[in-house]
């Protein structure tokens, strides 16, 4: 029997819900999800594997034009992933009708299958759907075009079989038990920074950073000793809060999802440091994992 395997890479624009796709076409959380955009930094990788086939999701950072370092570093992980794929599954919401000419035309250019994802069907009236539909296809001709509903789990498994149907013939890039690339390390920091995102407005979720320091797995309980990097003084205040509030909301709110994510009990430990422009410093960028 031969074995199919490839990356289907997902890409769009930010908040069209290709981190809630693609947590539900993997069946696990690993791409935080917010109703702000730019939620998502990094490229995630999620490996979905079968007896004949291998599908290595891979949710990237919503296209757009940058406006400092950090988003630039950003927009190279959606260039690698135009690059690398196999197929790449475009996911616009149902509302929306611009996508960056540079990236529709990279697109366009790199010959490979393209799937276009309308999401957030279940919000729309079914004219609209067919009007998008139609939109699509003149945008992307060769595309074939899926309505979907990521939340509602709307046509993921005809969207699933298309995905399979178009994968090159390969054995698996992955162990068949793997679920992702990433560390506990990287969930853990990302489950923090989700909670910021929640609970704190305007620049501060996008001036946070978070640095896993430690991570001791013991018999019965994980000891996790996380650090907060902001840009500025003043930001640092915020993420404290009156009396430390704010600081301890996000580490009680965060062990939650970490030991429902682990299985296991957990002991959160957080603290908050500036790192003056980090956004802007090549050096920082690397230290933190956007290279």
């Amino acid at each position: 029997m031969s074995h199919k395997s490839g990356f289907v890479n997902i890409l769009g624009n930010p908040n069209a819900g290709k981190s809630t796709l693609m947590n539900a076409l993997v069946g696990e959380k690993l791409s935080i999800i917010t109703a702000k955009a730019q939620t998502t930094r990094h490229r995630i990788l999620g490996i979905v594997s079968g007896e004949d086939f291998q599908i290595v999701y891979s949710d990237t950072p919503g296209l757009l034009k940058p406006s400092y370092k950090l988003q630039e570093r950003m927009m190279q992980f959606a260039d690698a992933a135009i690059q690398d794929a196999d197929i790449i599954l475009y996911v616009c919401e149902v509302g929306e009708t611009k996508i960056l000419d540079e990236y529709a035309e990279k697109i366009k250019r790199s010959g490979i299958p393209v799937i276009v994802a309308i999401n957030k069907i279940d919000l729309a009236d079914p004219d609209l759907v067919a009007e998008k539909v139609d939109f699509w296809r003149q945008k992307f001709p060769d595309a074939e075009i899926v309505p979907v509903s990521a939340l509602e789990k709307v046509n993921l498994d005809y969207l699933i079989k298309r995905a399979t149907d178009l994968l090159p013939e390969s054995p698996p890039y992955f162990s068949k038990d793997e679920l992702t690339d990433k560390s506990m390390r990287f969930f853990v920091s990302e489950i923090i920074r989700e909670k910021i995102f929640l609970f704190y407005q305007r620049e501060i979720p996008y001036s946070v950073e978070i640095v896993v320091d430690s991570y001791k797995e013991e018999e019965k309980l994980i000891r996790i000793s996380a650090v907060i990097y902001v840009e500025r003084d003043t930001q640092k205040g915020i993420i404290i809060g009156h009396q430390g509030k704010g600081l301890k909301k996000v580490g009680t709110e965060a062990r939650k999802d970490i030991e429902a994510f682990v299985g296991k009990k957990t002991f959160l430990e957080t603290f908050v440091k500036v790192r003056k422009n980090w956004r802007e410093n090549p050096k920082d960028l690397r230290t933190f994992g956007y290279e």
